[in-house]
């Protein structure tokens, strides 16, 4: 049965190379005029839905750009802003002389501002990762966003009506308009707004304003904390600006600490061999410089106060952070989650949306803010930039309001790290050529080396294990003697829960394609039972799902309810780990099938986050509607302790 698994693995990846080859033959020879996608892929969601979002807008740049008629001579476009962008803005763009308002009219935010909208009739290659096959692309360059001038209720009605001829005393010629908001933040690049007709199928440029610069594009921005060891007493600051020159992060009442700085280059991002991918090439956005710094001399499970930047490019408001309790003590409360990505706050289309995203960072941040959380891991899909690498500054400033405050932990997903001929596992181009570069820049974790994504860290009662899915985990692999040797090192005397991480889970009744591969199952499954890990958190599947006390997809144990109801795994007698996929605080959830395997106990397809509180005796577990804060569903795992470890602790 396993080997037979495993050849359906490589056979997936024989598809997908073929596929890519399907690609480039038609992509050279496919019609020019043609404006929609290639039976081959939109018959293919099977494959697509998880790595490629194949969407109207997502495709804009695979559009044959055509020249607008010249309807009107009064038409312009003006925006309401300040001389120089803030770092946070709504920017109200105005449309203005349109003679007949469509409700194919639109509005996009390129940036930067000289970015080549024009069509590119000799990059059509370029394109092919978003899965339309169209001969000639749209624009050389993505969109940041774009919305539709309908989303102002009086444009096609034409009620903001004005004047621009009269005979006689009488209008003879009448003119309508339309506003609407764009969210705009520092990205540091210049950006422009572009009025275009047609929709995203047939597009034409009608009217463009100048370029709008931000007052301060080497302003310290969205900083975010992680650890550095298990000792509670030392955390990590990590910022981005537009200055290379170092800076500092000012903390604990007057300790300093200097920056280190790095970047990244198109140079750095990848393409195939075959074709050309959005992150080195039209998806490319200049990030910056990423800043960090380790804040030391610090005790665990206190609050501290910090600021970051620089006297030449500004200094960030001073924020109040907690750090996280040191390995072997005995309380932590900490939430979890994976595939977050991020959304609009507008009503502009973007290139990857995922819808739950905002709800769920504002009840996590209702959490920190209570003082209920010592720290957040998130399991992998990080951002969804997927090459499109602006939209890491947008989910950068997303999560700001609770990765300022507490420890950020994470793991690397699919849409992180996978591309073909990058030596990832999996060959499909979820990356979008990143390759991992942008995740381990922005999110500096304690992992033994680039591109080793994998890692240990211990905070009050728990060892966390985190290992990278998209990396080799075979077992000959170093990753996988790092697990075992990793596991096999606890000292459960000092930390009792064990938890294993990681991206794609081994369980759940999801029936997407690759939602398991279980050659990745048959590897590893075997360890955590051998080191009697405790519970296994995994994302890449989007919904909430608990399992018995599972191996080998038999229950080993089942949890007996306590007086309160509450389904509880008494770990004194262990048998096998419990596992829970958490892949629901962002992305477009999936359903669960009508008939389930008997190792699911529950399952539940609604937007929000896992809450923990351990003790040594215990982990309480809780899943949260981000909605309406419900606790959707509880479970405890407990395990007796020897009282003699308690009271050498006591003495200690």
């Amino acid at each position: 049965m396993g080997s037979l698994l495993l050849t359906s693995h490589w056979v997936f990846k024989f598809f997908f190379i073929n596929l890519q080859f399907i690609l480039f033959f038609l992509g050279s020879f496919s019609s020019c005029s043609s404006s929609s996608l290639h039976p081959l892929i939109a018959n293919s969601k099977e494959v697509h839905q998880n790595y490629t979002a194949i969407s109207d807008f997502r495709v804009v740049n695979r559009r044959f750009l055509s020249d607008c008629p010249d309807l009107s001579p009064y038409q312009k476009i003006s925006v309401s802003s300040n001389p120089k962008l803030g770092d946070e803005e709504y920017v109200n763009v105005t449309v203005s002389g349109v003679l007949f308002p469509s409700e194919l009219d639109w509005v996009a935010m390129i940036s930067p501002s000289n970015a080549d909208v024009n069509s590119c009739p000799f990059n059509g290659l370029y394109y092919a990762q978003t899965g339309d096959l169209s001969h000639l692309p749209l624009l050389c360059h993505y969109p940041v966003k774009s919305v539709f001038l309908s989303k102002d209720p009086d444009y096609l009605s034409c009620k903001k009506k004005e004047c621009k001829k009269y005979i006689k005393g009488r209008c003879e010629v009448k003119t309508c308009s339309a506003s609407v908001s764009f969210h705009v933040i520092n990205i540091r690049t210049d950006i422009e707004f572009v009025f275009f007709s047609g929709g995203f199928d047939t597009p034409c440029i009608l009217a463009r304003t100048s370029p709008l610069s931000f007052l301060n594009p080497s302003k310290a921005l969205y900083g975010h904390l992680s650890s550095i060891d298990s000792s509670g007493t030392s955390m990590r600051v990590t910022w981005v600006s537009g200055d290379n020159k170092t800076q500092q992060v000012q903390y604990a009442g007057g300790k300093t600490q200097t920056s280190q700085v790095t970047t990244f280059t198109q140079k750095d991002m990848r393409d195939s061999n075959i074709l050309l991918s959005p992150a080195k090439h039209f998806g490319w956005h200049d990030p910056g410089f990423i800043h960090s710094a380790v804040m030391t001399g610090l005790q665990p499970s206190t609050n501290f106060t910090y600021r970051y930047g620089s006297d030449s490019v500004g200094w960030s408001d001073q924020i109040q952070f907690k750090t996280p309790p040191a390995g072997g003590s005995d309380e932590l409360k900490f939430v979890a989650f994976g595939d977050m990505g991020k959304a609009p706050r507008d009503a502009s289309v973007e290139h990857y949306i995922q819808p739950g995203s905002i709800s769920v960072i504002e009840a996590v941040a209702k959490e920190v803010e209570s003082g209920n959380v010592d720290s957040i891991f998130h399991i992998g899909d990080i951002s969804y930039a997927t090459g499109f690498l602006v939209e890491w500054d947008f989910f950068l400033h997303q999560i700001f309001p609770v990765a300022s405050r507490v420890s950020y932990m994470t793991a690397i997903g699919n849409h992180e790290r996978d591309y073909p001929e990058s030596e990832s596992v999996y060959v499909t181009p979820d990356s979008g050529g990143e390759c991992g570069v942008p995740y381990e820049t922005y999110f500096p974790m304690p992992i033994p080396a680039k591109d080793k994504p994998w890692y240990s860290i211990e905070q009050g009662s728990i060892h966390f294990t985190v290992i990278s899915t998209e990396n080799n985990w075979k077992e000959n692999s170093e990753q996988y003697q790092w697990m075992k040797n990793d596991m096999a090192s606890v000292d459960r005397s000092k930390t009792p829960w064990l938890i294993f991480t990681g991206h794609r889970p081994m369980y759940t009744s999801s029936t997407g394609l690759l939602s398991v591969d279980q050659a990745f199952v048959d590897a590893v499954e075997p360890l955590l039972v051998a080191n009697k890990v405790d519970l296994a958190l995994f994302g890449h599947v989007h919904n909430y799902e608990r399992t018995c006390s599972v191996y080998k997809n038999v229950c080993l144990a089942m949890p007996t309810k306590d007086q309160s109801g509450i389904d509880t795994y008494d770990h004194s007698n262990y048998s096998a780990p419990v596992q829970a996929v958490i892949g629901m605080a962002g992305f477009v959830l999936d359903q669960f099938p009508s008939h389930v395997s008997s190792w699911s106990l529950k399952r539940i397809s609604q937007f929000g986050y896992l809450r923990a509180h351990a003790t040594k005796e215990e982990i309480k577990l809780e899943f949260v509607n981000a909605a309406n804060k419900v606790v959707g569903d509880s479970f405890r795992i407990i395990k007796k302790q020897d009282s003699s470890n308690r009271q050498v602790k006591t003495g200690q």
